[in-house]
């Protein structure tokens, strides 16, 4: 096997072993689940594991090098017209490749699925051409945001109640495995082209913009087509009794993901191709290294929604619906904070954010430090959701406020830590996210009486929402300590003494250094 693949099946390991752990206690202790049902679990968790680390490999060799390349291209066309049209295409493509996207189409029979997904790849490809004149005319990423949200808070009263969760998940959804690599890519190579001490902070913060898109796009779209009675098809579990219908149900599942998932890569495909025909930035061992990446990409990402779809969407729903109707119900609460905890650790796109931050930050902000940030996030975002389904809470109340304080944040911590934030707040809200505990909600709610389409969905854009205030907060406490450090009346001695040490041991070096040069030629001379 592959090194590189070794260390990231891995890595996907550490991060799936922990949910799938959680899952098989509460499934032996709180909610009795049949043995061939956790069979098909475990069988999906392990096409998970095999999947994401290829994904993570592939989406390292291929995904992520195409869109730093593309965007050191397009820093060097003069013409901003043609930027962010080319931008406005980029953004289009992406997320038409975002397979989440295709399962929330079908999930609002309302609305035509061709209508949904085209309106909300507009609203992506409008928002990165923002995102690309933000970098390029330099303007703050608080700035733009603040005008943003305020706006789509303004717009959004006027969409149906029913509907405005579905156009918050759409924010989280369309940023997935697909979108966020190469998007992200770009980015930071159109950046560091600049050179300027604020490139790398710019270098994050598209994902965030683009993010705004689909939900601005979908609550103009539910205000026109005015989807009431729209409602979420239950996830089927299938009927297994025996290791041959497991076998014989992800026989019959994966060639429908290896050619979905085909036909979604496509456009990158062929954005690849002309770009390649182009530029000609390749040479042909790297046309070769390219076209692995993708085969990693192409098989990694079938065989994770494979996993995710069949094994762990019908365990979520089980769980939520065996604990809604238990007498133990609030205990739905800390079960989903801890599963909530876990679970990002699990989402493909999160280890390419947390990747580039580290490289981009020169290792200031550690991979480790944003995992469990986000953890700490995304627990608090599960049981927020949890406590809607319980209560019927409006989205409104939990939304509204969190916004406000991860905007009121964003003018107080260093801009790097803005634009981090509001990445990780697209990134985290993944194929995990949308196949487990969305399910797991929706059991639940179903269960309780609930409206599944006010109260279950949201869970995604609540998913997106916590990061943004926790990765902000660790922001805020790194500045905090810099600021302690760097004490104005002690400062300017200490780098006088900092200085004169210097000085002093690099002569001792020089002196070292001279003995050490005349004591051989003198051993020369003599012999």
């Amino acid at each position: 096997m592959n090194q590189k693949l070794k260390e990231k099946i891995q890595e996907s390991i550490a991060s799936v072993l922990p949910i799938t752990a959680i899952v098989l206690l509460l499934a032996t202790f709180i909610v009795p689940i049949s043995a061939s049902t956790i069979t098909l679990f475990l069988a999906g968790a392990l096409l998970l594991v095999i999947g994401m680390g290829m994904f993570q490999l592939g989406a390292e060799m291929a995904m992520s090098p195409l869109g730093e390349r593309m965007g050191e291209q397009l820093s060097k066309t003069s013409k901003l017209l043609i930027i962010l049209l080319i931008s406005f295409i980029l953004g289009v493509v992406a997320t038409i490749a975002e397979p989440d996207l295709q399962v929330l189409a079908n999930q609002v029979p309302s609305i035509p699925n061709s209508v949904l997904i085209i309106t909300v790849s507009i609203g992506v490809g409008l928002m990165l051409a923002v995102a690309m004149a933000r970098i390029l005319f330099h303007i703050s990423l608080s700035s733009i945001l603040l005008f943003l949200y305020l706006f789509l808070m303004i717009v959004s009263i006027l969409a149906p109640g029913s509907f405005l969760s579905v156009a918050f998940d759409a924010g989280g959804v369309t940023t997935g495995p697909i979108t966020v690599p190469f998007i992200m890519a770009i980015g930071i190579g159109l950046s560091s082209i600049r050179g300027d001490k604020n490139a790398g902070d710019d270098s994050f913060g598209l994902v965030s913009i683009c993010s705004t898109g689909p939900i601005l796009a979908v609550v103009i779209l539910g205000i026109f087509y005015h989807p009431d009675h729209a409602f979420y098809t239950p996830t089927e579990i299938p009927d297994i009794e025996t290791m041959h219908d497991v076998a014989k149900e992800l026989s019959h599942t994966l060639p429908q993901y290896l050619v979905e998932v085909l036909v979604s890569l496509l456009p990158i495909l062929a954005v690849f191709f002309v770009f390649q025909l182009l530029a000609h930035s390749y040479n042909k061992r790297q046309l070769i290294r390219m076209s692995v990446g993708f085969l990693y990409t192409y098989l990694g990402l079938a065989l994770f929604l494979c996993g995710v779809n069949v094994g762990f969407a019908p365990v979520g729903s089980l769980l939520g619906a065996g604990m809604a109707s238990s007498r133990f119900k609030w205990f739905l609460i800390p079960t989903g904070m801890l599963i909530g905890y876990f679970i990002v650790k699990a989402e493909p796109a999160v280890h390419v954010l947390n990747r580039q931050v580290e490289e981009v930050t020169g290792g200031t902000i550690t991979a480790t430090a944003m995992n469990r940030c986000l953890s700490i996030g995304i627990s608090v975002s599960v049981g927020l959701a949890i406590v809607r389904v319980l209560t019927g809470l409006s989205l409104y109340w939990v939304i509204l406020p969190g916004y406000i304080i991860a905007l009121i944040l964003s003018r107080i911590v260093p801009p790097i830590f803005v634009g981090i934030a509001f990445d990780a707040g697209g990134v985290a809200s993944g194929p995990m996210t949308t196949t487990f505990l969305l399910p797991l909600a929706m059991g639940a709610c179903e269960t309780l009486g609930g409206n599944v389409m006010s109260d279950a969905f949201g869970i995604v854009a609540l998913v997106a929402m916590t990061p943004l205030i926790a990765v902000q907060l660790m922001g805020l406490v790194y500045k905090t300590k810099q600021s302690r450090r760097a004490d104005p009346f002690t400062s300017g001695e200490q780098e006088k003494d900092e200085i004169i040490i210097d000085e002093e041991e690099q002569e001792k070096q020089m002196t070292t250094l001279r003995t050490d040069v005349l004591m051989t030629e003198g051993e020369v001379k003599n012999d």
